[in-house]
């Protein structure tokens, strides 16, 4: 998918309304529309990567930026208990949103295996 029609890509930009929680130059969180938890965040980088299958070594700083906001956000939001951390690659593993993302679900007990 291109950047052009991607939803990600225009919630970030602010082309499509979403419940933003933290933004900087790189990287962007929102609450998820359908959530799986009390808490349930998606936090992005801002440029366009399809899936985690697109990463390379020279990601690093980004990835180490947005773990950075991940956890950040678990602790404003209290999740003391624990949360869950989860990308999707494919549409084997239910990738909907081409636009790599990562799921900071909390709040509430998991099971394992998750599906």
């Amino acid at each position: 998918m291109s950047q052009a029609n991607c939803l990600f890509c225009k919630i970030a930009a602010r082309e499509i309304e979403g419940d933003i929680v933290f933004e900087s130059a790189t990287v962007v969180a929102f609450r998820d529309i359908n959530p799986a938890g009390p808490t349930h965040i998606l936090v992005i980088p801002r440029r366009h990567v399809e899936s985690a299958a697109e990463l390379t070594r020279g990601d690093g700083d980004e990835l180490g930026e947005l773990f950075e906001v991940v956890n950040d956000l678990a602790g404003k939001d209290g999740l003391t208990g624990g949360y869950r951390i989860v990308t999707n690659v494919g549409d084997d593993a239910g990738q909907s949103v081409w636009h790599l993302h990562f799921h900071l679900i909390g709040g509430r007990s998991m099971a394992w295996p998750p599906g």
